[in-house]
């Protein structure tokens, strides 16, 4: 698995004036809630409503190594149908992160925001988002520090003159 720090070419959007310097540290993002693949289907439900989450990031138990998320309005579109039962596994419902082949950037809490913005929409200016979230981490990637989501960043851009 490779990683990458930084975009080459900033992407200039029309909020890219409204970040003025600002970092995914400004988000004030609130701390990750990790869960193992063991853990029950109802405890990562009763976490997230608790929190008022939308992802979960889901780590090994032993390494505390990050695996996947559980984006929660799929994981209840799963039980919804079926799919997955309450007491089944998180591993059951869980999207993996490919490790092999795939170059993820890393995101920490001195990224700045241009480059957030540009990871959700896939590096196209002004384009449609391709993420919904990002994982929060310390620059070695050793510890997940918080999730940060598209609607984080549009909060901050409506708190934003322009």
């Amino acid at each position: 698995m490779t990683t990458a720090t930084a975009t080459a070419q900033p992407l200039v959007t029309k909020w890219s004036c409204r970040f003025r310097g600002a970092t995914v540290e400004d988000l004030d993002p609130p701390a990750a809630l990790s869960l193992n693949p063991s853990d029950a289907i109802s405890l990562a439900l009763l976490s997230a409503f608790e929190r008022e989450y939308t992802h979960l990031t889901i780590v090994d138990a032993t390494t505390r190594a990050l695996l996947g998320y559980l984006s929660i309005p799929h994981l209840q579109s799963l039980l919804d149908s079926g799919k997955v039962k309450p007491e089944d596994q998180l591993s059951a419902a869980m999207n993996r992160f490919q490790r092999r082949g795939r170059t993820y950037r890393v995101i920490t809490m001195e990224t700045p925001l241009e480059e957030l913005e540009a990871f959700f929409r896939g590096g196209v200016a002004d384009g449609p988002w391709k993420q919904e979230f990002a994982v929060i981490t310390d620059e070695k990637r050793r510890f997940v520090l918080g999730v940060a989501t598209v609607q984080d960043l549009e909060e901050f851009v409506k708190r934003r003159p322009e």
